[in-house]
Formats: C-alpha cells, structure tokens, sequence
C-alpha cells in the first residue's frame, strides 16, 4: 500500500511540449500550472497544460527519483509512456 500517495505526473503543454513533475494531489498541482503563481516557470508561458500521465510513487524520495529517470528520456519515449498509460 501506498504510504504517502504521491504521483509523478507529465502534462501536455499548449506547445506540444511535456513537463514532468511530483505531487501528492496531481489536480490541485495541474490547476496551480495553469492558473497560479505556483505553477512551474516553464509550464507559465504554455498554458493551458492537460495531464496526459501518472503514476504512482510510495514516498517523495522515490517519486522525485522515478522524475529524474523519465526526464532523462527522450519526447519519443516519453510519448510511448504516455501512450502505454492511455491505453489502460
């Protein structure tokens, strides 16, 4: 079980780009993006952001790791993570 609930979440900018990121409550995060002064500088200026991935992580520890290992991948593996997660 999971024990703090957080979640690595990539959302689809306006500009076709992704962004990933780490949250405990992913809508209330992707509304900050679009909305807030909270959001992250790069999703500012491409807004509106629409998540397109999530999954889940058992602390922030291996959220923030599991993040790294997806930025580290190219937008052609990362839309094959997205897409993997649309099928389900």
């Amino acid at each position: 079980m999971l024990s703090n609930n957080w979640f690595i979440y990539i959302v689809k900018c306006a500009d076709d780009t992704l962004y990933t990121g780490i949250a405990k409550d992913v809508e209330r995060r992707i509304a900050q993006h679009n909305e807030g002064k909270l959001g992250a500088k790069y999703t500012k200026v491409r807004r509106p952001v629409v998540e397109v991935y999530r999954e889940p992580a058992a602390d922030r520890s291996s959220a923030s790791k599991r993040e790294y290992q997806i930025k580290q991948l190219s937008k052609a593996q990362k839309l094959a993570l997205v897409a993997t997660y649309q099928k389900n």
